[in-house]
């Protein structure tokens, strides 16, 4: 079967005749959703019917009557019961038009990707973004380039590829097509790098760095990486010996330290300029007390991590609990003093 590639004008009469189809039979937005179950289809393999209905906030009866409703139109899907729907392979309609809106979200996109990605992968998303807005109108292509210019993303830790500027891409390909990766990794608790052989899992930004988890065939186990202490990463063909599972159940499952609550008094003029990074020290909750604020925090570091972040701002602060925090806060500042007066 010989299927048409649709762009420009044509597009714009075939969604017309999708159109023509489902008059009198719903609403403009139902011919909206359509559109948009359509696009999404190509987006992916199999698109199971849940997730389409999850999206549009509609009930799997209403999916299955849009999807007859693109059948009907001639849009070659074909179904699999508790699979999924798909497009036949060789058929391809375009998503040549995006809303102002849209448009404006690739700047925010493509500032990201040069910025909290690896060299290689910032150029095949700089590439990919030419294509995107070649098929955008006169009005959005001024916009974008108006917010081109005036929008700057400055990361707070300098560049993790500058030795491995295709690491992202390395691990993207691993968990796509199954194979190990080699890694010559410095681990935080190690003098000298170890090398590993990995399965990666997934890969998961946390706290300002990205962390591949991976079968680690030295370890004999699962293991969490820092891209920022690989020293150098490359292919194999070595493919994978176990099955994996999601991401996600393997993150759930990671064993538990025990947390410790710590509960500190921060002054208000001082508290909302530390509300951006208490997140990732195990902040609960807080309570404002004229002016002071009451914050809480569970974390199992009382050792490095807390305490020497609360030490940032300790002067307008108080530790209410534990006692112990308070102890490990004299001691920093102890060995602090004895360095600076020898």
């Amino acid at each position: 079967m010989k299927f048409r590639y649709y762009s420009g004008q044509s597009l714009k009469f075939y969604l017309w005749n999708i159109y023509r189809t489902l008059m009198g039979l719903d609403t403009i937005n139902r011919f909206d959703r359509i559109v948009a179950i359509l696009i999404q289809l190509q987006s992916k393999r199999i698109v199971k019917a849940q997730e389409l209905a999850d999206r549009f906030n509609v009930s799997l009866r209403t999916i299955y009557r849009d999807i007859r409703s693109l059948e009907a139109s001639g849009v070659p899907i074909s179904s699999e019961a508790g699979v999924g729907y798909s497009i036949m392979e060789g058929y391809r309609l375009p998503p040549v038009m995006f809303t102002r809106e849209e448009a404006g979200s690739f700047v925010a996109a493509e500032k990201l990707m040069e910025k909290f990605t690896d060299t290689s992968l910032g150029s095949h998303h700089k590439s990919a973004m030419y294509k995107v807005k070649s098929v955008l109108r006169g009005k959005e292509k001024d916009w974008i380039s108006t917010l081109e210019a005036q929008v700057l993303i400055d990361p707070s830790q300098t560049p993790f590829d500058e030795n491995i500027p295709n690491a992202l891409e390395i691990l993207f390909e691993s968990i796509a097509d199954k194979t190990q990766v080699f890694l010559k990794y410095q681990s935080l608790n190690s003098e000298k790098p170890s090398d590993r052989f990995i399965e990666p899992v997934g890969l998961f930004h946390e706290n300002n760095f990205w962390y591949v988890l991976g079968y680690c065939h030295f370890r004999q186990d699962y293991r969490q990486f820092r891209t920022d202490r690989m020293l150098r990463i490359s292919r194999t063909e070595k493919i994978f010996t176990l099955e994996h599972g999601m991401l996600d159940d393997h993150l759930n499952k990671q064993p538990e330290r025990e947390k410790t609550k710590i509960t500190i008094s921060v002054d208000k003029s001082i508290a909302r300029y530390i509300s951006a990074g208490r997140k990732q020290y195990g902040f609960v909750s807080e309570e404002i007390k004229k002016d002071k604020v009451l914050m809480n925090f569970m974390t199992s570091d009382l050792v490095h991590g807390f305490p020497r972040w609360y030490l940032m701002f300790g002067d307008y602060a108080e530790i209410i609990e534990p006692q112990s925090l308070k102890q490990r806060v004299i001691e920093i500042l102890k060995e602090t003093q004895n360095r600076l007066i020898n």
